[in-house]
């Protein structure tokens, strides 16, 4: 076995071992969120939920570039519209996202690529220190803006500095799309 395969199967099986004492985290904070606490115990029981919540994607997101790194990635491809795409991606996003255009029907793992494409978005709105973005649909093709500079490369996966967005593009590429920053936004290219 080569070494980067058995590195991913590492990964992989750390995923998956991790799963189950978050599982149990995620509950008891949800068993408590549902009885009365006082504060400030309340709002600490919610943060840990949400922080949980939070984790639980993450890992999901190491365990799929984990798949993919070692060739096991086999997507559930479906059809779906990109504007339905954008807008549901935008319904997920704490920032405030403004979608608009035409879109057009590509085959995708739906669920996985919307998470990719928020954490697209996500990553845009963090590292380029902005509150809010823009989806803009035009048949294959998604534009994410603005994408400061300072952010391109963090969003793009060529700097490795959040998972979230390593994914992403990990995915994204497995699936034939297509990723250029250009002029302060990403374009993100479906394939046909």
């Amino acid at each position: 076995m080569a070494e980067e395969e058995r590195f991913a199967q590492i990964v992989a099986i750390a995923a998956h071992d991790l799963k189950t004492p978050l599982a149990t985290v995620y509950g008891f904070a949800r068993t408590l969120t549902r009885t009365e606490l006082e504060e400030p115990t309340a709002r600490y029981v919610g943060m840990i939920e949400a922080a949980s919540v939070e984790l639980r994607e993450l890992i999901e997101e190491l365990a799929l570039v984990a798949r993919i790194e070692s060739g096991r990635y086999d997507p559930v491809l479906a059809d779906a519209d990109t504007l339905d795409l954008a807008r549901e991606v935008a319904a997920e996003l704490p920032e405030r996202v403004e979608v608009s255009g035409e879109g057009a029907s590509v085959k995708i793992d739906p669920e996985a690529t919307g998470r990719a494409l928020s954490r697209l978005a996500k990553a845009a709105s963090r590292h380029g220190g902005i509150d809010s973005v823009s989806l803009l649909v035009r048949g294959r093709e998604l534009e994410i803006s603005p994408l400061q500079r300072s952010a391109a490369a963090v969003v793009t996966g060529e700097e490795l500095r959040e998972l979230g967005a390593v994914a992403a593009v990990e995915h994204l590429l497995a699936l034939g799309v297509t990723l250029t920053a250009e002029d302060e936004r990403l374009l993100i290219r479906f394939a046909g």
